[in-house]
This record gives C-alpha cells, structure tokens and sequence, in this order.
C-alpha cells in the first residue's frame, strides 16, 4: 500500500494556489473503443453508458482496429469501455439521440418519430404528432427530462417527460435561417421553471420560451458554441474567431473574455463544455484546456490536459467526464475537505486530527499534543474527514480518512455516528458500482442526488440482480423492483423454450425467490402482466394463483380475458366495489348471452356476484335485468319487476301490458296460479275502470284504484249501478260494500240516501257501525236516528255515545233500569240534565 500515490500529487493549483482541479484515471479503455473521432456520442450524466453511431459525414479506413459497426446502427458502451447493447435503426434519418435521467436513450428521426431504448434494447415508440411529421425535424436539443424540436419551418416544439404526451409549441423565434448553435436550459435549472432555448442568430442571441422570444442585443456573435452551465445560471459562448466568452445566463456579468488561439491547439474546437459549475472545458484533438474564472482579469486561468487522438467530454454535476481513444478520466475541482486534509503546509483541524491518527498508527507521542490542540474544533474535524472520504476515489484513503474520523471521535463526549455509519455505507456501494466490470463511475455528490433507489434501477437495468439485491439488502431497501425485473427478465428468456412443464418450473422458481428474499410481500401481478404480454398464459394465470391482493389479481385477469377467474377472485376477495367492476367491464365487453351464462354457471360460487348484479341493475337498469331474469327463467321475479314498473308508470296502456306480463308470467309457475288470477282480475278492473272514466269524459280519476277506491268513487259521484256492478263483479262481500257505501254516503251528507239505503233491506253490519261512525262523522244528531234500529242493552250506551242524555234517560224508564238512571245521573254534563234525570228517576215505579 505504501505506492499509492498521495491525493495532492495529482492536484493542479489555481488562483494563487487557493483552489485545485485534479484529473482522476477511472478506466483504461485501449481497443475497446472504436475511433470516437469518426462517430457521433451521446454521453448520460450520473456515471452513465454513452451511445456511438457512425458520422456518416466522415469516411472511415477499412481495416482500422477496434470494433466496427454499420451506419445504421447505434453501439452502448459503459463508460469502462464494456459494450451494454447494440441495435439497428430503420426509422429513417436520425436527428439527435441522448440520454434521460433513468438511463434510457432516446433516439429522434426527421420525421419526429422517437424512441426510447433501455440497456435491453426494449423500447416504446411516440411522435411529435402529424405536423411535426409533414414539416420535417431539423435538430433538437435533449435533456434529461424532456427535449426541444427545431421544425424546417424553424418552429419549436417542446415534449415534457416521457410519456409520450402532446408536444407543445413554444413562441416562435422569428427568424428565417436556423440558427448557428442553439442550447437548452432545462425547467429545473431555469429562473422561470420553463424551458428556455438559446439561439445563436447572427451576431446576438435570442432566448425563446413558451410565452415569448427576446432578443439578449449581444453582439459578440454569431457563436460556434453555446453551453450552459449544469446549474442554468451561467453560459460558455465559443465564436467562430476562437473566442470564448463566459457569461452570467441573464447577460449582465461576464466572467471570462479569451481568446482559445493563445492555448496553442491545432484544428477546430470540438466541444465547449462545464466542469461542474466553476469552469469550462474546451477540447481539441489531443487536447483539453480547462478554463476557469480570474480574480485578475477576464482572460481567465488555464490548465492543459493532453490526450491521444479526439475525445468526449460528459458535463456532469460536480467535474466533467473525459472519454478519449485509451482511457476514461474525471476532472473536477478538488472538494474544499480535501484541500482542507491534504493541502502540503495545512494547518486546519482536520489536517492536525489526520496527521494525529498517522502519529498513532506510529505509535508517536505527538499524536496526543496534536489532539490537544484541536481540542474545541475537534467535532468539525471528524465530520471533514468523514466528508473528505466521500469524495475520494481510492479505497486505501476512504479507509484512513474514516479511521482518523472514528479516531478523532474518540476524544468527544457526545458524538452522534449516524453520518459515519452512512459514509461507511455510501463508499462501499460506490466502490461495488466504479468497478470495471460494473463500469458507473458515480461521485458522492451524485450518488446523494440520483439516490440509492435510482441506482439500483439502473443495476437491474444492466441485468445486474445479484449486485442490485445485495446493494438492497446492505442498504435496508426493499428488493421488490429487482425481483420483478429479475422474474421480467427470467420470463422473457424461457418464452422460446417453453414446453410442457416449463410454466410449473419458472412459476415455482419464482416463486421460491420471492418467498426468500422479498418475505413474501411482493406483488405477482406485474410479473404475471410480463408473462402474460410475452405469450405466457398459463404462467400468467400460475402466476396470479399467488397473488394476495385481488385488486392486484382482477384488472390483469380482465386483460387476459380470464372472465370467469377474475369475477370468482373478486367476489372472495369481498370487496364490493371490485366485484362491480368486474360486471361491469364484462357487461360492456361480452354478449348479453354469454355475460348472463357466465353468472348462471358459477352456481353457489357467484351468487353474491348475481345479487350485486340485481341490486345495479334494479336502481340503474331495468332492461339488464328484465334481461336476466329472463334467461335464468326467473318468472316470479320477472313478474315481480313488471309489477315494479307497473307501479311507477303513468300510462295507462303501459300499466295494462305490464300487467298482463305479469300475469303470463305467474301463470308459466303451476305455484303461482293464484297470483295468476290477481293479475287477469287486476286487468279486469283497469279496463273497466278505463270505461268508467271514458264515460265522465275523463273529469273524475279511476284508473290504478283498488276495488273498493273504485266503489266508493262510484257512489261519491253518484253511480249507484256502476258500484253494483263493480261489486257483482268482483265479489265484494256483502259486509265491505255496506261499510264503502256508509262512508261514501257520509262523507258526501247525504243522509236521505243514507236512510233509504239502511231501510232498503237488513244491515249485514248492524246499525250500531252507523251509529258510531256517523258520531266520529260529527253527525250526532242524524246518529241518533239509528240508535232504536240497535240492540236494546246498548241504546243507553250509543245515545249517550250521541249526547243525547235525554233519550239514554227515557231508555233507562222503558227499560226500567233504575242502576242505569243512577250512573247517567253521576255521569251527565250539567245540572238541567240532571234535573230532567231525577224527575224520569221519581217516575219510576
């Protein structure tokens, strides 16, 4: 270990050697590229893979060296120089391809046609829509999150995120040639949160977004380059003269003014790009000049870095990633911690703990006068040193600077570990992913921003699973997306082999994975969604039998057309609402026949499901179930719904024909004969009482009234013989036609005819029922009348039932009932009534 070099000896100081950059070798790559010159890249940012497709506009020597391929192909390396895919395009002229954050590569045809290809060669397909199509794409601009479009009538169209949605129009530039260079500055990095693009138009620059173009009246132009900066708020500008110009992206700040011919290159500039936010890198052929800000002057500072051949520059967030023809370097800005520890003559805290730690590890006495003295800055030490780990590449001194923090935090009374526990974790992850066979040569800065979940996404996106579950499990995540894309990947390679038993083996292979390592709590329904898209049915539906969540299990079962299957999971599963949609997916999918047997068939089994399906369609549709009951030869019920209907008609011919529905209905069920009869009398009477209400011209209402509303209208409008009729017809006994007529009679004053009826023969129902309800009538006087028609024991009763105590008195007399006297005596309303009592009491022998 004592030839690993120290991490100043490759520092390069700046800015009177307050700030350093330092380039780190990350892989060597000799043969495993092609000639980069000769092709056309697409770099990811976050340590991702970069594309190559042939420069068509280059001739390329046969013979050369290193891998080859067609034209029309596109080549997926790691930035370790490992190939990840390669695939062919047939979609006419490609215009631009790049990378989005989660690692997919778009690629984007003149006919603005795109695609967006994972590391498995998978892709989804979308356009910028018929317009797009007719006007032709010239260029576009990609970011991680969306792209920009240049139409040939030198419009712009902008997609948001990648699902495949409308393309939106931004304001039109104005200009009448395409634009010399023009860059993107994403939402996310823009002061109004929209997208904005810069184009450079002669000689100034017009920044464009979705409401306005505005014309920045610069007139250094027009420029080669223009590159803005990863955090939006500033502009690299290269001219075709050479000039670089560093400037604040509002205009109003310039921060570098040079002139790139006094770096001393040969040829044209290849590529002006950001090394993180702090400075600009321009690269040639064999050459790559970093250029930062001066304190002195706008020329600025240079470093030189020299390379063979041509090289690729990928900004990234914190330093810029250099692929040349033999190896993969990162430049960046050496982190303030490290200058901080290892700056030669540093006399900072957390260089005295280091060289403390050293001492100890020496067993040197000076170790504790060192501690001594940093005694009240020593908490900041620690966490330097702990920070100053995260950003160092080799092992050798991730270890010992985390060794002098745990050191160092030995001396505290009170130290919280948790942000050494997680550097600990963080450093061997990263050092696990930069590996060459892994090739994702992330930073700290990075790994905190992506986050361990989007790496892990991209390791299983590398078919990478047993790192990616490890890296879960060291980490405490769930493992549920590496083995679904685990069982994705194993159902995608077995769907050309499959045979007889190959379902049971992959399900329970599966299966006993995710039983293992996921403890049973990770959903089978989007891995039986793959199998099912792959042509895998049967594993699909083995699949889907393990399943706990019927939400999960019903949609896809639907998909797959497992009708039967899915209403069953639904109805055990007891949710309601699940079962509804079911019936109502299958309703509106299947023929009303099939649907109706699908439920008939199920038997005890999908009862609940035929109830629910009942309860739906007696409040939303009648004709379903009208439907229903007829093909599972419900005849009582189906009687029983036309009745329903019946009842909240107001058609008189509808009400008839739902009826006699009910009737035919009735009568098809030799236990339903006698509401079979009901329903012939119940048509009986609203035909006749059709015709009673024809024969009053309509002016009083008999239709839809039971038998004895029907006599009694009859009466009360003076249809004697028609009430006769009603009652010969339909049987009304004798009993309840003297009781309709008495109310009938009563209630329309009519006492003569009242009188005459009572006298036209004896009462089936006594005169007493007269009595009484002529006197709750109100009538006592005429109630009166009836009373010596009544039983002799209850006259007394029912006169003074009518008030009439004179009547009750002379009763009593007759009766000689002197017991009787006595008690209406006790019980009369005032003393004349009395007195008139006591004389009929002394007249009684």
């Amino acid at each position: 270990m004592d030839t690993v070099q120290h991490p100043s000896a490759a520092w390069e100081a700046v800015s009177n050697g307050i700030v350093f950059y330092r380039r780190q070798q990350l892989y060597t790559l000799s043969g495993k590229l092609p000639n980069i010159a000769d092709y056309l890249i697409a770099g990811c940012k976050n340590g991702g893979p970069i594309a190559l497709m042939r420069d068509t506009s280059k001739l390329v020597a046969l013979g050369r060296g290193g891998p080859a391929f067609t034209k029309s192909q596109i080549q997926v390396y790691s930035p370790a120089g490992e190939g990840l895919l390669l695939f062919s395009w047939d979609q006419g002229r490609i215009v631009r391809f790049g990378w989005t954050f989660d690692e997919r590569l778009l690629v984007l045809n003149e006919e603005g046609v795109y695609r967006l290809y994972d590391l498995q060669g998978d892709y989804q397909q979308f356009s910028l829509g018929n317009e797009a199509a007719e006007l032709g794409i010239i260029d576009a601009r990609i970011h991680e999150n969306g792209l920009v479009a240049l139409t040939s009538s030198l419009t712009l169209l902008e997609v948001k995120d990648w699902e495949g949605g409308r393309p939106l129009a931004l304001a039109n530039p104005g200009i009448s040639e395409p634009p010399h260079s023009w860059a993107v500055i994403p939402p996310d990095q823009s002061i109004s949160r929209h997208v904005e693009v810069l184009l450079s138009v002669d000689a100034t620059i017009l920044t464009v977004d979705n409401l306005e173009s505005t014309d920045q009246r610069v007139a250094r132009g027009p420029f080669l380059h223009v590159s803005p900066s990863p955090n939006g708020k500033f502009l690299a500008l290269l001219t075709f003269s050479g000039l670089l110009w560093v400037v604040s992206s509002d205009f109003q700040r310039e921060l570098v003014v040079l002139d790139t011919s006094i770096v001393g290159a040969e040829g044209r500039v290849n590529q002006v790009e950001w090394c993180g936010n702090d400075a600009v890198l321009v690269t040639w052929n064999d050459l790559a000049c970093l250029i930062l800000p001066s304190r002195d002057n706008l020329a600025g500072e240079t470093l030189r870095y020299l390379y063979f051949g041509a090289t690729f520059v990928v900004t990234e967030a914190d330093g810029a990633r250099v692929i040349a023809q033999d190896v993969c370097d990162f430049i960046q800005k050496v982190p303030a911690s490290s200058v901080s520890i290892f700056r030669p003559g540093s006399t900072s805290s957390s260089a005295i703990l280091f060289a403390a730690w050293e001492s100890f590890v020496q067993r040197s006495p000076k170790a504790d006068e060192n501690i001594r003295s940093i005694r009240s800055d020593l908490a900041a030490a620690v966490n330097e040193c702990i920070d100053a780990a995260g950003h160092e590449w080799e092992p050798y001194w991730q270890r010992k600077l985390l060794s002098a923090a745990k050191f160092g935090w030995g001396f505290l009374d009170l130290y919280n570990p948790t942000d050494f526990i997680a550097m600990g974790q963080a450093l061997k992850v990263l050092n696990a992913v930069r590996f060459y066979e892994i090739g994702i040569p992330l930073t700290y800065s990075e790994y905190q921003y992506v986050s361990p979940a989007h790496l892990i996404n991209r390791l299983t996106s590398r078919n990478l699973h047993l790192l990616a579950i490890r890296v879960s499990s060291f980490l405490s995540l769930k493992p549920d997306v590496v083995l679904k894309h685990w069982a994705s990947v194993k159902i995608a390679r077995s769907k050309s082999s499959a045979v007889d038993g190959e379902d049971d083996e992959v399900c329970r292979l599966i299966v006993d994975k995710f039983e293992k390592l996921g403890g049973g709590e990770v959903s089978y329904a989007d891995i039986a969604r793959r199998a099912w898209e792959v042509g895998r049915t049967g594993l699909a539906t083995k699949l889907l039998d393990h399943e706990t969540r019927a939400s999960d299990q019903v949609p896809l079962l639907l998909t797959m057309k497992e009708d039967k299957l899915a209403l069953v999971k639904a109805v055990d599963s007891g949710d309601t609402d699940l079962v509804y949609h079911v019936l109502l997916h299958l309703h509106k999918r299947l023929p009303l026949g099939s649907f109706f047997k699908l439920i008939e068939d199920g038997g005890d089994q999908l009862a609940p499901a035929s109830k629910l399906l009942q309860v739906y369609a007696r409040e939303q549709n009648r004709e379903m179930l009208r439907d229903f009951y007829y093909s599972d030869d419900r005849r009582v019920e189906s009687a029983t719904l036309a009745l329903d209907e019946a009842a909240q008609m107001t058609d008189p011919h509808a009400v008839m024909t739902a009826v006699n529905a009910a009737e035919k209905f009735f009568s098809e069920d030799k236990d339903r004969l006698f509401e079979a009869k009901m329903m012939n009398e119940s048509v009986r009477l609203l035909a006749l009482q059709q015709q009673y209400e024809k024969d009053l011209d309509g002016k009083t209402k008999f239709f839809g009234q039971s038998v004895s509303e029907t006599i009694r209208t009859c009466i009360l409008n003076g249809m004697n013989k028609k009430a006769d009729r009603v009652k010969s017809e339909f049987k009304v006994p004798d009993k309840r036609f003297w009781y309709l007529k008495l109310y009938a009679l009563t209630a329309m004053r009519d006492f003569d005819a009242l009188d005459s009826f009572a006298r036209s023969r004896r009462s089936p129902i006594g005169y007493e029922a007269f009595v009484k309800h002529l006197v709750e009538a109100g009538h006592l006087k005429e109630a009166a009348t009836y009373v010596m028609r009544c039983d002799g024991p209850k006259r007394v009763g029912l006169y003074v039932l009518c008030e009439d105590w004179r009547a009750a008195g002379r009763e009593c007399k007759e009766r000689g009932d002197k017991k009787g006297m006595e008690q209406l005596r006790k019980s009369c309303p005032n003393s004349l009534i009395a007195r008139e009592l006591d004389q009929l009491m002394a007249s009684m022998k």
